[in-house]
């Protein structure tokens, strides 16, 4: 009698997720670094957010690339844009989605690298154009002390200075969409990234979410992404970004405080910045953080777990 044979399991497939917005040169270069990777992937969905710059020219290229393109009418921000396009990457039926800004390039292994991993959940660490590592993905989101002002306590260049450093592997307490990796089982459990944040922490709150859901997420040392431009976290905080950042910081202390005193922390960090707005923002940063302490009240909520 013949024993049967083992059949090999078939190849997981893999859709990158792009979104872009008036940055059509480094848009090009990080499709051009697409191209590049040993592991060819199945598909690349960019959302172009409304760009008004030549961004429909760099994608009309003849690409060596399984390249579609969905183009907003609007402007609806990296958080719409990347709900959309993993709902498009999920209804086209990759097994996994690796999300991705248009501002990094990866290196020619780095997809082989993440495929090579069975995990849910994975992150590439992101260097400079220099070859500093430059990854401030969290190893530590505090939640839980209502004395921590910003919950980030350490992050994966803190904890490790060089790449070189670290461990093959590093559990992560919130990432940014410059590298997820999850498969399609994850965002079936927990839904997609929350349009309603616009800008800013969408990333945490999906990363948030998936671990509260029970999946770990991992950086992968030797999965490298190549970041084309200096990390800059210093925004005008009287300006509409402060707002978005006020708002959104807020939304996620409202919805994930393990306790009833780092709910209550917007209330205090509002007070905080207006009692000193005239010797920071001045009264353009006291207006957005009563604004946004109003607003996130409103996405208390969590999104529905739907990938519809």
């Amino acid at each position: 009698m013949t024993s049967p044979v083992d059949t090999p399991p078939t190849p997981e497939t893999v859709g990158i997720v792009v979104v872009t917005y008036n940055r059509a040169d480094l848009l090009a270069r990080m499709l051009e670094g697409l191209e590049g990777l040993e592991h060819a992937p199945d598909l690349v969905l960019v959302v172009d957010n409304a760009s008004t710059d030549h961004t429909a020219e760099v994608l009309a290229r003849p690409w060596r690339l399984a390249l579609e393109v969905v183009t907003s009418e609007e402007n609806v921000g990296g958080a719409g844009g990347f709900h959309c396009g993993v709902r498009e990457a999920l209804a086209r039926g990759v097994d996994r989605v690796w999300l991705m800004d248009d501002d990094v390039v990866p290196a020619p292994d780095c997809l082989s690298v993440l495929m090579g991993f069975d995990e849910d959940a994975l992150f590439s660490v992101r260097e400079d154009l220099t070859g500093a590592l430059c990854e401030k993905a969290a190893v530590r989101f505090d939640l839980t002390h209502p004395w921590v002002l910003k919950p980030k306590t350490a992050s994966v260049e803190t904890a490790y200075g060089t790449r070189h450093a670290m461990p093959a592997t590093v559990e992560l307490e919130n990432v940014a969409f410059e590298g997820l990796m999850l498969r399609r089982r994850v965002l079936e459990t927990i839904g997609l990234p929350d349009p309603s944040f616009f800008i800013f922490y969408d990333d945490v709150d999906l990363a948030i979410r998936a671990r509260r859901a029970g999946f770990r997420i991992l950086a992968v040392r030797d999965a490298v992404l190549v970041r084309q431009l200096v990390f800059d976290q210093q925004h005008d905080l009287a300006g509409w970004k402060g707002f978005y950042m006020y708002r959104n910081l807020f939304a996620v202390h409202f919805r994930y405080g393990e306790n009833a005193a780092v709910r209550a922390k917007p209330y205090l960090l509002a007070l905080l910045v207006v009692l000193l707005s005239p010797l920071r923002g001045g009264r353009g940063e006291a207006r957005n953080v009563i604004s946004a302490l109003r607003s996130a009240r409103g996405m208390r909520a969590l999104p529905a777990a739907s990938v519809d």
